[in-house]
């Protein structure tokens, strides 16, 4: 059972940045049978979930939201079986709780998308204050 824990959520003031980081366990290291997409996505207090950022097992295909797209980077190192988010010049309108996920398969570099997602973590949250 994989098991994803996040970490790195806080407040911050607008402009700042956070690193958000995903250890997952449970999954053997190096394991080349265990093809995932893993990523981020975001909860909004009365918006759907979304999905923020995602990155496939190589590290070649890459997803970022429209709309922080620009202010986004994501990192995987399989070999510690972690994830990694950077978020720079955080906005007001980033605040909301952050959940690192994964779904078998290939990522896509036009969609991270809920469906077909098994695996969550608790989130973390950040909060964006002026």
């Amino acid at each position: 059972q994989v098991r994803l824990v996040e970490s790195g959520g806080g407040s911050v003031q607008a402009g700042g940045s956070l690193t958000l980081s995903c250890a997952a366990s449970g999954v053997a290291s190096g394991d080349t049978n265990s093809v995932y997409c893993m990523g981020w996505f975001r909860q909004i207090p009365g918006k759907e979930r979304e999905g923020v950022a995602a990155i496939d097992r190589l590290g070649n295909i890459k997803f970022y939201i429209d709309s922080m797209k620009t202010r986004l980077s994501i990192s995987r190192d399989n070999a510690n079986n972690t994830l990694d988010l950077r978020l720079n010049n955080l906005k007001l309108e980033d605040t909301g709780r952050y959940y690192c996920a994964a779904k078998p398969g290939n990522c896509f570099s036009k969609s991270w998308s809920i469906g077909g997602v098994n695996y969550w973590g608790q989130g973390t949250q950040i909060t964006v204050s002026s």
